[in-house]
């Protein structure tokens, strides 16, 4: 089973390539305030689809390149 997530396109300025982030919620340890945290991965889009802004399903795949571990299975929105 290979790793899927939900998330939006902050940058399409590459070919065939765009910058997916995702945000989470997690716990301080100490001070048990929520801080939203962001990821930011490269995701393999091959007929150059997606657009900044929209929320995109990817999954994990085998390197495609240097920084490449996620392809794009479909945009949602």
């Amino acid at each position: 089973m290979r790793r899927t997530r939900v998330g939006v396109v902050v940058s399409d300025k590459m070919q065939k390539t765009i910058v997916v982030e995702f945000q989470r919620f997690v716990q301080h340890p100490l001070y048990k305030k929520y801080i939203r945290k962001k990821t930011r991965v490269y995701a393999h889009d091959e007929k150059n689809e997606c657009k900044m802004g929209d929320k995109v399903l990817i999954e994990e795949t085998r390197p495609l390149s240097k920084l490449k571990r996620w392809r794009v299975l479909k945009k949602i929105s």
